[in-house]
């Protein structure tokens, strides 16, 4: 047998709730997809110069020589089934998933196709809403101008088996609805700051100019003053070539600064342009050089003048307290950069470096407040990720309370703690008095609105945690760890006994975030209460793929709510399902 590689798009869909329909009315909903499939789908597909490569169930999988075509018949599909549906009550409706993508695909000589191409195809068709169609950037990047159409970023999504994050896009059938109503512009001035190039060289300074780009980020938010995107939705453009007019609609804000940093021994070079992203005019440009001893001074200066170009009025001293030397030993600094994209990954071993990192660079400068916040966090969230160690809880518990001892000004270092005291020693008051005081310091922080959304839920104030969730994803559109947010969301609807809207926050931040636990637990109380027991115990079955360890006595050990009526009404939800004790 022969095979032979081509680029092609590649279209894959499925029923939304297939088991569910099929069990409510099995003949029936077999009768309908055929139906649907000879008069609707099969139509449309060759209407556009596509084939069918074959059926999977409930499933399609088509191949298009051009992604316009393939585009273009996925919106006809989806627009021609709601209307066939439009009388059908809402829980017998069938409505399917579409996912696109434009790659590198295997044929073999019996037509079938597989490879990257495909399985990215899969993947996105999985995390696409119901009724919706979702491209990949390869794609994304072919479309532009060539259709009727908008599209809302999804940011560089995680998906299942696919080891780079993939950019994605949803596609708006309203071109208006585009990168789909866009974020308003704030009333105060608004900034993104993109990932710096790496000038040196070198790859494994990489770190360092991500690093250095994260404290101007931190330094320009602290300015009450202004709206500044948060980190991880400015580095989803990483290593992109990019419209900043784009970016600026994108993400909502007036101004984008870009710019490069070179290491060279102990010598550093910082070079800065700022840019109004609707005009597309250069505001301000300059070159910063110093030792690496003189690292955070430059940092100040990168500050001070972006802040003085963007917005004079504001006073010099509310820019100087947006920066605080976080430690006098520069290789202590050092880790604690190379920590911080091991954080990022959200996986065991890069929970495990970080560990290592931060206990090193506390080794050398036991007083750095920020490594030792970030190593009580991880010890923390390691818990409820199954990845921790016998002693996680305790030290965690400890380093935490020396950060409330002794930072009362490092509004991220008292967001860590604040989470840490909340979700391990359970001290409610104490960890809203740290998250409050860290946000009045960083207001413009994403990650802070976060862990106070986490926190308001521990302490059973879910109405207040929504907002708080909601503030993170407008401070940070496009996040890839958006999925901690959603999942808090969904958690706070539960606690609401809310179930359904439970269930579709859940949904969402699984799609966006498939290893973070939280979101298999939400899903699973929310189907249990709603009465679906058996794509309960399938959600608990894909929970104990994921995190084979855990347990209903691990969760009752941690269970971090004020509310000892939900925390028991979620254990029990957890064990009907088929978690383990």
């Amino acid at each position: 047998m022969t095979t032979q590689r081509h680029l092609a798009a590649i279209l894959a869909c499925d029923v939304v709730g297939y088991s569910r329909l099929t069990e409510r009315d099995e003949r029936g909903t077999l009768e309908r997809l055929k139906i649907y499939r000879k008069g609707l789908l099969e139509p449309l597909v060759s209407e556009h110069q596509g084939r069918i490569v074959k059926l999977t169930g409930d499933g399609m999988l088509c191949e298009f020589a051009s992604v316009v075509n393939a585009v273009t018949s996925a919106m006809a599909i989806q627009q021609a089934l709601a209307e066939h549906e439009a009388e059908t009550p809402e829980e017998e409706r069938i409505r399917l998933r579409i996912g696109i993508n434009l790659g590198d695909v295997v044929c073999e000589e019996d037509g079938d196709l597989y490879g990257d191409g495909v399985n990215i195809a899969a993947r996105l068709e999985s995390i696409a809403d119901p009724g919706t169609v979702v491209v990949s950037g390869t794609a994304y990047d072919h479309l532009q101008g060539k259709l009727d159409c908008g599209f809302t970023p999804l940011g560089d999504l995680r998906l299942k088996n696919i080891e780079r994050p993939v950019r994605a896009y949803r596609v708006e059938t309203d071109a208006s609805a585009s990168v789909a109503a866009p974020p308003a512009l704030p009333e105060k001035p608004s900034i993104a700051v993109l990932p710096f190039t790496n000038m040196s060289g070198d790859p494994d300074q990489e770190y360092f100019a991500d690093g250095l780009v994260e404290d101007i980020i931190t330094g320009l938010s602290r300015v009450n003053s202004f709206f500044v995107i948060a980190r991880n939705s400015s580095f989803t453009y990483k290593g992109r070539a990019v419209d900043l007019r784009q970016v600026g609609r994108e993400l909502g804000v007036r101004y984008v600064l870009e710019g490069s940093i070179r290491r060279a021994g102990s010598r550093v070079r910082i070079s800065g342009q700022l840019v109004d992203a609707i005009s597309g005019h250069h505001v301000w440009a300059d070159r910063f050089e110093g030792d690496l001893s003189d690292i955070f001074d430059l940092q100040d200066k990168v500050t001070e003048s972006v802040v003085g170009a963007v917005e004079p009025s504001i006073r010099l001293q509310e820019i100087k307290q947006a920066r605080m030397k976080p430690t006098d030993y520069i290789s202590a600094y050092d880790l604690l950069l190379r920590a911080l994209p091991r954080f990022y990954s959200m996986t065991r071993e890069g929970f495990a470096d970080v560990r290592r990192l931060t206990n090193e660079a506390l080794s050398i400068d036991p007083g750095f407040n920020l490594a030792k916040g970030l190593g009580a966090y991880i010890r923390s969230l390691s818990v409820s990720q199954c990845w921790h160690e016998p002693d996680d809880v305790r030290v965690a518990v400890r380093m935490a309370r020396e950060i409330l001892a002794e930072a009362r000004d490092d509004p991220t270092s008292l967001r860590f703690a604040a989470q840490v005291i909340a979700y391990s020693a359970k001290d409610y008051e104490m960890a809203l008095g740290a998250i409050e005081r860290s946000l009045l310091l960083n207001p413009n922080s994403a990650q802070g609105h976060t862990g106070s959304g986490w926190v308001n839920a521990h302490c059973s104030r879910p109405l207040i945690a929504i907002e708080h969730f909601h503030r993170a994803m407008r401070l940070s559109p496009v996040d890839p760890e958006k999925g901690i947010a959603l999942s808090g969301i969904g958690m706070s609807y539960l606690m609401l006994e809310r179930y359904e809207e439970a269930l579709a926050w859940g949904e969402r931040a699984l799609h966006e975030m498939p290893n973070y636990g939280s979101s298999h637990r939400v899903v699973i109380m929310a189907l249990v209460k709603l009465n679906r027991l058996d794509e309960a115990q399938a959600a608990a079955r894909r929970l104990m793929e994921a995190f084979p360890t855990y347990t209903l006595t691990l969760q009752r050990q941690i269970n971090p709510w004020l509310d000892k009526v939900f925390a028991e009404r979620y254990v029990e939800a957890l064990g009907i399902s088929g978690v383990p004790e």
